[in-house]
């Protein structure tokens, strides 16, 4: 039997067990997912500590990240984005992975919104703003950056090939914009009468993707919706970089259809 894994803390609530069971399950997979909740500092024991036990891969959630880049080799994306959230122990080495960047590619491309060639905005600049910034730039968009404190969204613009960057008061390029990605928690329960965006820069022809999946209609989806903009929830991107940690893993085409629904089932 094949163990695969989530390393954060804390981790009781997270959606990553049911979903990949059902990955599991839908493939006739002999293995588990399981849970482990190291201490705050302990990321790096961690790591050694599951290879040492037969970890066939983890993933990687909060506050860990950013610690376990030390203890593996990360891949070209990981190493710009500056942070791990997939580790595949199959070779010698482990190997680190950001797979949050191909969950918002992949998030948009299966709701058929083009990226190469437009233009972006992405709200917010921590963990998943970089991701997000990365996977569009990646994909050929060009991508400014909006965030609360200017001086964030200017670091993370300066890694971001081709970025731009400015404060919230330059949200208004949402208006002229192709692809809007919200990276805030602007909008998640209790909070869920909040924004991001002010409502009269969506726009129809725009494609909004919020990383907010609690609720899974933002405030945000809805106006956007109402302004004949195309919406793709947080659930997708949540999926979608399961998805590429278990084809990384397994080498096998992961059942999407499976994996969402335990995932939306949860969510429920």
């Amino acid at each position: 039997m094949q163990v695969f894994g989530l390393l954060g803390n804390p981790v009781e609530h997270s959606l990553s067990p049911p979903m990949h069971e059902a990955a599991y399950e839908a493939l006739g997979l002999d293995a588990r997912y399981v849970t482990f909740e190291p201490a705050p500092d302990a990321a790096a024991d961690a790591v050694e500590s599951a290879a040492t036990l037969g970890i066939a891969g983890l993933n990687v959630t909060i506050p860990f990240k950013q610690d376990v880049l030390d203890a593996v080799d990360p891949d070209d994306v990981a190493r710009r984005v500056g942070a791990v959230n997939t580790i595949d122990f199959s070779g010698a080495t482990p190997k680190g992975y950001n797979t949050d960047v191909a969950g918002v590619e992949r998030a948009l491309t299966h709701h058929d919104v083009v990226i190469e060639g437009r233009d972006a905005v992405v709200v917010g600049a921590g963990g998943a703003g970089r991701g997000a910034a990365f996977a569009l730039a990646d994909a050929g968009a060009s991508v400014h950056i909006a965030n609360r404190t200017v001086e964030r969204a200017e670091s993370l613009a300066a890694d971001v090939p081709g970025a731009t960057a400015g404060g919230l008061d330059t949200l208004d390029r949402v208006a002229e914009a192709d692809l809007l990605v919200n990276a805030t928690s602007v909008g998640m329960e209790p909070d869920e009468d909040e924004t991001p965006v002010p409502a009269e820069h969506l726009h129809p022809g725009l494609a909004v993707l919020d990383a907010v999946y609690s609720p899974i209609e933002t405030r945000l989806l809805r106006e956007a919706a109402s302004a004949g903009a195309t919406t793709v929830d947080g659930a997708w991107m949540l999926l979608f970089q399961g998805v590429e940690a278990f084809e990384q893993w397994t080498g096998r085409d992961a059942p999407v259809d499976a994996m969402n629904e335990a995932l939306r089932a949860q969510l429920d």
